[in-house]
């Protein structure tokens, strides 16, 4: 029997920094990507989770110039549209590097939808910077028509914030399970899935964003992974980030983890989510999170490089 594993890749991996997110350039960073994730396919059954932030935000602003054309959609819609395109391009590179080495497999992307809480806190406090900047006449006018929150971002601008509330179940967990017992390669939880809420038996999208490193702990617990892989911008965990005195971390302990959380070393807009992440899965299943760089994936998974955190 093979192991099963979650890897949940960072939008480095979809659209690299500094290049224009065209089609042909998200499927030359996705060919790439995938061509480190197939070297683990002998020893590992994997469900490939991804992010799906900057690809919404595209979204958002071709819909706010042709909003008088075309009605825009809601958020949750959105987020399922591009769980369709980046699983197609997923599905479509990995399937094409299996291809060059010889590799039969099948390979299929779960829409896939995820309950949070109608009560959440986060309803109440919306954090998540989504679309584009506006001036501040622009920020209030939409507050005011639409009911937008918007918030001034870094002196960029205003931009619509929208709730970020806690994973807690996965609608489609079981067609997952069902996929991989049947050695389906799985592409789910793309961005965090589609956030819903559960009314009377029924299911009913919601604007929100899920953080796509918790939606994919909870994936990676939900089917009892053996290993949860974060794959992001840097080779390992480091405390004092970029400053002099950066300390890279080969382990990671979750007593030292919520420590260091606690200290401020991971902030919420980049590490913070990731550690978070971690710790979930680590204290659910006994077993280990990676967090490393895609490039180095092979090293990683070998124990030469990345951060490993552990009970």
């Amino acid at each position: 029997m093979k192991k099963t594993a979650v890897l949940a890749i960072g939008g480095n991996a979809v659209n690299k920094p500094g290049e224009r997110p065209t089609a042909e350039n998200m499927l030359k960073a996705l060919n790439e990507a995938m061509g480190y994730l197939s070297d683990m396919l002998e020893e590992y059954d994997i469900v490939i989770t991804h992010g799906n932030g900057p690809q919404v935000g595209n979204i958002l602003i071709q819909q706010e110039m042709a909003k008088d054309v075309i009605p825009p959609f809601p958020l949750d819609v959105n987020d399922a549209q591009t769980q369709g395109s980046l699983g197609y391009m997923i599905v479509q590179s990995l399937r094409n590097q299996l291809q060059k080495k010889d590799i039969k497999k099948r390979i299929a992307a779960v829409v896939t939808q995820i309950i949070v809480d109608k009560n959440d806190k986060a309803f109440q406090n919306p954090s998540k910077p989504i679309g584009p900047f506006y001036t501040k006449e622009e920020a209030e006018k939409l507050s005011r028509l639409k009911g937008w929150i918007m918030k001034e971002d870094a002196g960029r601008g205003y931009r619509r914030v929208v709730p970020s509330p806690k994973p807690l179940d996965i609608v489609e967990k079981d067609v997952i399970k069902m996929l991989l017992e049947n050695d389906v390669i799985v592409v789910a939880a793309g961005g965090g899935g589609v956030p819903v809420i559960e009314k009377d038996g029924f299911l009913h999208g919601v604007e929100a964003v899920i953080d796509k490193d918790r939606a994919s702990s909870l994936l990676a617990i939900e089917i009892n992974a053996d290993l949860f892989v974060i794959l992001t911008g840097v080779e390992k965990v480091s405390l004092n980030y970029k400053k002099p005195d950066q300390i890279d971390l080969d382990t990671l302990s979750v007593k030292d983890a919520k420590t260091y959380l606690e200290q401020g070393q991971f902030p919420s807009g980049s590490m913070g989510p990731k550690i978070e992440s971690a710790i979930e899965f680590v204290e659910a299943t006994g077993r280990e999170c990676i967090i490393s760089d895609i490039s180095k994936l092979k090293q990683a998974l070998n124990g030469l490089t990345g951060t490993r955190i552990k009970a």
